[in-house]
């Protein structure tokens, strides 16, 4: 409709309206552009100043470091104590924020830094940061374990010799010294090198079924014994325990270690057939009786 309605203009009015307009459009752009100037001025301005205040130092690369040096407590040195330092004594040394709860949850539940190598285990802790921190780590002895203050007198009891118990772990002889054989208990055989609880043991069972020692080398008839222990031993008097030949029945004959069996039943049928027996010498025409036999008991029997 304006279109319509301008072409009914004439020319020269069209000439004047077209010029207003041509005016306006440069006084618009004039006024922008001055604005923008204004702006940038303002801008370049603000930076100059913020430069002024904080020159950027030549020797940061980024602007992240540079950052990292305002945000970021520089770590200070002194001595300290991990089982009693505070948060902010923590957090002065370098340690993260995290680093700090746990040592504090660690102390909560009981834990305690002995020594130093102890707060090495703190997680995140790397070799570096405790390195430099090692050397300032002052743990006072009140966390060390109570134990240690008997330490010395367990040493001085260890080193304290305990009475011998003699019943037990009776005192050798000597090379050369000997113990009478009949009679001796088990303390005083123990007495003897190489003799212990076991061979003192059958040493006495043997005696007793032999009814004493006449001669020390009956010892060898111990089964497996030590043949270095007989010249230990000695015999005084030797007073035995006989047998009454012509009285005792199979079975109590048989019970001596140097009758058997068949010695026994030869022992009975004879006197059946003979009689009571005078002298051992009548049983030598017996097969069961050698003459080295004869000599092995004869010590042992009466009549």
């Amino acid at each position: 409709m304006f279109l319509k309605e301008f072409f009914y203009f004439s020319k020269s009015d069209r000439k004047i309206i077209l010029f207003v307009l041509f005016i306006g459009i440069i006084a618009t752009a004039a006024i922008f552009g001055i604005s923008s100037i204004t702006t940038n001025r303002e801008i370049e301005e603000k930076t100059d100043t913020v430069v002024q205040k904080k020159p950027i130092s030549s020797s940061k690369n980024t602007v992240l470091e540079e950052l990292e040096d305002e945000t970021l407590p520089k770590a200070e040195r002194f001595y300290f104590d991990p089982n009693t330092a505070t948060a902010n004594e923590l957090f002065r040394l370098g340690l993260t924020e995290w680093q700090i709860k746990n040592i504090y949850k660690y102390r909560k539940k009981g834990g305690i830094y002995r020594k130093p190598s102890d707060f090495a285990r703190l997680y995140g802790m790397t070799v570096e940061q405790f390195k430099q921190l090692e050397p300032f780590i002052r743990i006072k002895g009140d966390y060390r374990p109570a134990s240690e203050l008997f330490k010395n007198e367990e040493k001085e009891a260890k080193n304290t010799v305990a009475p011998r118990d003699t019943t037990r772990y009776p005192v050798k002889i000597a090379e050369g010294e000997q113990v009478t054989l009949n009679g001796a208990d088990s303390t005083t055989l123990k007495r003897v090198p190489g003799i212990g609880s076991g061979w003192a043991r059958q040493i006495l069972a043997y005696e007793k079924r032999l009814g004493g020692f006449v001669s020390v080398e009956q010892l060898r008839e111990i089964n497996g014994f030590p043949e270095e222990c007989i010249k230990f031993f000695n015999i005084h008097s030797p007073n035995v325990r006989k047998l009454n030949i012509n009285k005792l029945t199979l079975n109590q004959l048989r019970q001596h270690p140097y009758i058997n069996f068949y010695q026994a039943r030869e022992i009975c049928d004879y006197r059946k057939q003979k009689g009571k027996i005078q002298s051992l010498n009548e049983l030598k025409l017996l097969k069961e009786f050698p003459a080295e036999k004869i000599a092995q008991l004869e010590p042992y029997i009466e009549y």
